[in-house]
């Protein structure tokens, strides 16, 4: 097959065209700076994998255009695209700056919205192919100081789900993956320095994600549900990717909104008895001084 993926340089899309690659298929690995992410390109040739490096900007009309263009002119079609290029900016939204959640959308929603108008006019005409958004349980599963990202990811989840109508009746199939809690570079590449005195819970929701990234679930888990979609092996809509994903989307499900929202006003022990019984160490996180010091995005 030929897929296009976006936003490979890193984490889930350099591991989604490496394992794609490895079981036989085309990959035009795209991103915005080629030059800053030779590793692919080396791992393709070392390996003899046919990965392709393509420079696709998401926010650029134009850059999408062009690499869509370019593989439709050498190819002739695009069996699959991958919408996998995100950001995700985290805080208070007392606090947040609108250029920040801007970019959050812009990237995330936007982005794959570009993406998908450009490949549609191909598939449509072949009455065959595969869209896959990259969202996450964010897209289900909301919260507190993470509304910029949450936001982007439902309309993601909204979108997908009307437009897997509108193109069932040409034989375009769109699939939607959620991660949960994986080690990507999202969590490393820029520093936030968002005021949180005013808000206590804010302990708690650094502590969620460090007690989560000690398990290390790399790219690969989300790469393999992915390739699971591509093979036809998974069926499903909506596909819940990593070990947490699955539980939280759960949870979320059988707990009323009323509930979900008051949850907040529990004790930090007894927070922290409920995370640790989902085998969440928070504690060690939340009786330390400050704040756990990593970023999101």
């Amino acid at each position: 097959m030929i897929i296009l993926i976006t936003g490979s340089s890193t984490g889930i899309g350099y591991a989604t065209a490496e394992t794609l690659a490895r079981n036989g298929h085309t990959v035009y690995a795209t991103m915005r700076d080629p030059q800053r992410c030779p590793q692919l390109q080396q791992l393709a040739e070392k390996n003899q994998l046919s990965i392709h490096i393509l420079s696709l900007d998401v926010l650029d009309d134009r850059s999408v255009r062009n690499a869509i263009d370019h593989v439709l002119s050498k190819e002739g079609y695009i069996d699959v695209l991958i919408n996998n290029a995100g950001i995700g900016y985290w805080g208070a939204l007392e606090y947040l700056s609108l250029d920040l959640v801007k970019k959050d959308m812009d990237t995330n929603f936007f982005g794959t919205f570009r993406c998908i108008q450009a490949v549609l006019p191909s598939m449509r005409k072949r009455r065959e192919g595969t869209i896959i958004n990259v969202t996450s349980v964010a897209g289900k599963l909301y919260f507190n100081f993470f509304a910029s990202y949450c936001a982007s990811k439902a309309a993601t989840e909204a979108l997908s789900e009307s437009l897997a109508q509108e193109l069932q009746p040409f034989n375009i199939r769109v699939a939607v993956v959620e991660p949960g809690v994986i080690e990507t570079p999202i969590f490393s590449k820029v520093e936030n320095d968002h005021p949180h005195a005013d808000y206590p819970n804010m302990k708690r929701f650094l502590s969620f994600f460090s007690a989560s990234l000690e398990f290390h679930i790399q790219p690969s888990v989300v790469a393999e549900v992915i390739n699971d979609i591509v093979s036809g092996k998974a069926n499903a809509f909506r596909n819940p990717a990593g070990p947490d994903a699955p539980g939280l989307l759960g949870m979320r499900a059988t707990t009323s909104d009323e509930d979900w929202i008051n949850s907040v006003a529990i004790t930090d022990d007894e927070w922290i008895n409920g995370m640790e019984q989902m085998g969440l160490g928070v504690g060690k996180y939340m009786k330390a001084e400050g704040l756990p010091q990593f970023s999101f995005a």
